[in-house]
């Protein structure tokens, strides 16, 4: 079990670097011709489905299903609402410089996000792996 764990969690960050790798390139090729924010909301979403993909067949190695897609984008919800707390207790309440408390606020996003996106994805921790 604690080593399925910790192959998930590695999973996890290289699908992380994948997706993030995939939706800057994006970002990036769609900017000229459409400007900042249309590219960064087609990025952002495309970021989602992409992270879905990884998440249901490399990360956890589930099945994809209609509720779990539904169930899905809540995690980025989640994920964006908890780090911009931490961005705001970091920069008000610690006095962290913001540029730094962002970072403060990734390093803990990513574990808060791979917990939600197992409970997720894969709420039966412990089960066999799904093909």
């Amino acid at each position: 079990m604690k080593r399925q764990l910790s192959h998930e969690a590695m999973r996890f960050l290289v699908s992380g670097g994948v997706n993030t790798a995939v939706t800057y390139l994006l970002y990036l090729a769609l900017l000229p011709g459409l400007g900042y924010w249309p590219a960064y909301s087609a990025a952002f979403v495309t970021g989602i489905v992409t992270s879905y993909f990884l998440n249901t067949r490399f990360v956890f190695r589930v099945r994809t299903s209609t509720r779990r897609a539904a169930a899905f984008p809540l995690v980025y919800l989640a994920q964006y609402l908890f780090g911009l707390a931490v961005l705001h207790v970091s920069v008000r309440w610690l006095a962290v410089p913001a540029q730094y408390a962002a970072l403060i606020s990734i390093a803990l996003s990513v574990p808060f996000t791979f917990a939600l996106s197992r409970f997720v994805l894969a709420p039966r921790a412990g089960a066999p792996p799904q093909s």
